[in-house]
């Protein structure tokens, strides 16, 4: 017979076999887990609102997805079915895609410790001033941060809210594109700088938590 903690185990035939349901499960998991260390939680409801903004949730699932933009930048694309002339240009939205995740963990880790911040109620009553992908916002709260800093973040907001999706910021926001150049170009972001910030403001998470 099956144990809880069988279930508890990371299983790649478990999502091989039904992906949807097995990346979908969780919450149910960490109720599981819940269970385990003596604090019973029936899994067979369906979670509430509450439940689902636990912290542990947002900040594991910021680390799944910064997890992700590492395998996606460690690797590269195979292009080879591409004509020559337009290789560059999915090479280019590859790391589009790559910036979204980071942009994205970002934003979960930030919410996360917002919850934990201003606590479950707290964060409810104030969630809707929350739903949007602004991370120089959302990041308000992280110490030492500077204009360069805040650039960056609000160039990587471009990422998050359409450049790692579409090519098209949508009719109007065409000069959304000219901000990501203008800001790159005047505070010479490199690729250090980005990841030197996405991980001094994560790391931010474990004085939240003290």
């Amino acid at each position: 017979m099956k144990t809880i903690e069988y279930y508890l185990v990371p299983d790649r035939r478990g999502f091989e076999s039904d992906p949807f349901g097995y990346s979908a499960l969780a919450w149910q998991k960490w109720g599981m887990a819940q269970t385990v260390a003596g604090f019973f939680v029936d899994i067979k409801k369906p979670p509430t609102s509450e439940d689902l903004k636990s912290p542990l949730l947002w900040l594991s699932q910021a680390h799944a997805m910064s997890e992700a933009a590492i395998a996606v930048i460690e690797r590269e694309p195979d292009l080879s079915h591409f004509p020559d002339l337009t290789k560059g240009v999915c090479h280019s939205q590859y790391f589009a895609i790559a910036l979204m995740l980071v942009g994205y963990s970002l934003e979960i880790c930030l919410k996360g410790m917002l919850i934990i911040k201003k606590g479950v109620t707290g964060y409810t009553s104030e969630e809707k001033s929350y739903r949007h992908h602004k991370l120089d916002e959302l990041s308000k709260f992280v110490p030492g941060l500077d204009d360069r800093d805040k650039a960056i973040l609000k160039v990587l907001t471009h990422f998050v809210s359409w450049a790692g999706r579409y090519p098209d910021p949508g009719s109007g926001r065409e000069s959304s594109t000219e901000e990501i150049f203008s800001l790159s170009e005047k505070y010479q972001i490199s690729g250090r700088d980005l990841f030197a910030l996405s991980a001094r403001i994560m790391s931010h998470a474990s004085e939240v938590c003290a």
